[in-house]
């Protein structure tokens, strides 16, 4: 057993779901919202690149282009070799950089950026796992007011999430997005695309 299967043995999961690709004050690349599915419905922020964010938000959107980009390019790749996405996961936080994986069926695992795991995640229609400690330490809780819980009006889920992200965003610190700026995402030094950060 490797460590990376004994560390995953250990950690707990959460399910959850891309919501959305905010732009945050004085932070210059797109975050990408995952949101707890159930429970405490924590966010996880992760910043990512503008071409990650495009693809984020056409996999969102269902959008098929008359020839495909990448994350539809890799979908179709694992299409043709019988591969199928089971889910993505997101179990490790190391060095401010977010690591995902992308589980394959018969538990192939292949590594990737979580903006690439979780458009490719949403294509497929699957589940996005994260570790518990990576949550404990990258997660961002929003209280809703008062008066949107127990006013009594009826609103529905859209309504419910604009108040969330408008929440979402009067709390946020733009300190609470970036991490070390002297990392890249993937290795070595940054880049200044800001992909996959704390």
């Amino acid at each position: 057993m490797t460590a990376d299967d004994a560390r995953r043995e250990v950690d707990a999961v959460v399910r959850m779901e891309f919501t959305a690709v905010v732009l945050i004050p004085d932070e210059p690349a797109p975050v990408m919202l995952l949101r707890e599915t159930e429970g405490l419905r924590r966010w996880l922020p992760i910043v990512i690149g503008e071409a990650e964010a495009d693809e984020l938000i056409a996999a969102h959107k269902g959008v098929d282009r008359p020839r495909p980009g990448t994350i539809e390019l890799i979908a179709a790749v694992l299409e043709a070799c019988d591969h199928r996405i089971e889910r993505v996961e997101v179990p490790e936080l190391r060095d401010g950089i977010f690591i995902a994986e992308l589980v394959l069926t018969n538990d192939v695992r292949v590594s990737a950026r979580p903006s690439d795991a979780v458009a490719l995640g949403v294509r497929a229609g699957v589940t996005t796992e994260v570790g518990e400690s990576v949550l404990a330490v990258a997660s961002v809780d929003i209280a809703l007011g008062d008066d949107l819980e127990d006013s009594g009006a009826e609103t529905d889920d859209h309504e419910r999430e604009i108040a969330e992200f408008r929440t979402l965003l009067e709390l946020a610190d733009p300190d609470d997005f970036v991490a070390d700026p002297g990392e890249d995402p993937d290795e070595g030094p940054a880049d200044d695309s800001g992909d996959d950060r704390a």
